[in-house]
């Protein structure tokens, strides 16, 4: 977006949703459906937003044409807020825009017990960058008590990628064994683990898959 100040004390913002950038954000979203629960939420404000959500929203329902076998629904995004507290599991891929998904993607991560169990991906044509959502906590550093779950799973998730899938799954099984058995649980979580045991919990179970 663009942000200006018109006058003292007086801001104007400035929402740009392109066709073009929602069809390809709709088409990879779809993608990802078929390969899930194939079931795809997208996630708006048109009744406020009419022009910008629509052309957003017009561009999800021309790539569902192309994906008949994906069950798709639409949730203004003050519901989702809600619903994602209140029903999770009702949701698998949901795609919205920028702002909207910035602000949900750490509410979900928040209602899987901690920001620090989230990875993240920025995927491109060409290219993927893969990172924990909750960025670099800097004010953390040599203290070894942040949770490596995500970093850890922000590899999976990069492995998965490069269709590295064997390890992919392996990493993932890992942490959902350490996760489920809950003997080595960092502070975020509930625990007193330290970054260093959670990590090599994980790799242990990773060397033992």
């Amino acid at each position: 977006g663009v942000e200006y100040e018109v006058s003292p004390g007086v801001a104007v913002a400035m929402r740009i949703i392109t066709q073009e950038a929602s069809a390809l954000v709709a088409e990879h979203a779809f993608k990802l459906a078929e390969k899930r629960r194939k079931h795809l939420t997208y996630v708006h404000k048109a009744n406020i937003l009419r022009v910008t959500d629509g052309v957003f929203n017009n561009a999800v329902k021309a790539a569902a044409e192309n994906h008949p076998d994906v069950t798709v629904d639409d949730v203004h995004i003050d519901a989702m807020a809600m619903h994602l507290i209140k029903k999770p599991e009702t949701y698998d891929v949901i795609v919205t825009t920028n702002l909207f998904g910035d602000v949900i993607s750490d509410e979900a991560a928040q209602v899987t017990g901690s920001l620090g169990l989230a990875a993240g991906a920025n995927i491109g044509d060409s290219y993927g960058m893969f990172e924990p959502v909750h960025g670099s906590a800097p004010k953390y550093t040599s203290m070894n008590r942040v949770n490596p779950t995500a970093t850890i799973m922000a590899v999976q998730m990069m492995l998965d990628y490069l269709g590295e899938k064997e390890a992919a799954t392996k990493i993932e099984n890992a942490v959902m064994k350490v996760l489920n058995e809950g003997k080595v649980r960092t502070k975020d979580l509930g625990g007193s683990s330290t970054t260093s045991e959670m990590s090599e919990a994980i790799a242990l179970k990773v060397m033992a898959l």
